[in-house]
């Protein structure tokens, strides 16, 4: 039987939630790098990476350290929308460790500004 560790969006601050047979420091590692790796990605019109956007909503990492990753877009008519998730796949397997990755788009719930880090905020001068 296989656990999840969960990387969990909201305030973009990821969260290991679940128990997992990988150990807890190569756990942290994964993590890390694997949000280093979606830092990598960036829609093309807007001068900020896709996890600070908060356009990542879970990322879960099993047993055999599989990844899967539920992410939105900004706007369903995205002119990226059919390459974005290939390029945040293609991210994410080449983390050393990560054994594959699959991306779902989803829409539910819609995308918003609320979701965004500060960090995004100044780079686009929202405030």
């Amino acid at each position: 039987m296989s656990t999840d560790a969960t990387i969990t969006g909201g305030n973009n601050t990821p969260a290991v939630e679940g128990a997992s047979a990988i150990p807890p420091e190569e756990m942290d590692r994964l993590t890390d790098a694997i949000v280093v790796a979606l830092k990598s990605v960036y829609d093309p019109e807007i001068p900020a990476d896709i996890y600070e956007l908060g356009l990542i909503y879970r990322v879960d990492i099993d047993d055999d350290r599989k990844v899967a990753i539920d992410m939105t877009l900004t706007a369903p008519g995205c002119p990226v929308a059919g390459e974005m998730p290939g390029w945040v796949e293609n991210a994410v397997s080449a983390v050393p460790g990560v054994q594959s990755c699959t991306v779902t788009m989803v829409f539910d719930p819609p995308w918003d500004q609320s979701r965004m880090s500060d960090e995004a905020r100044v780079a686009l001068d929202m405030w």
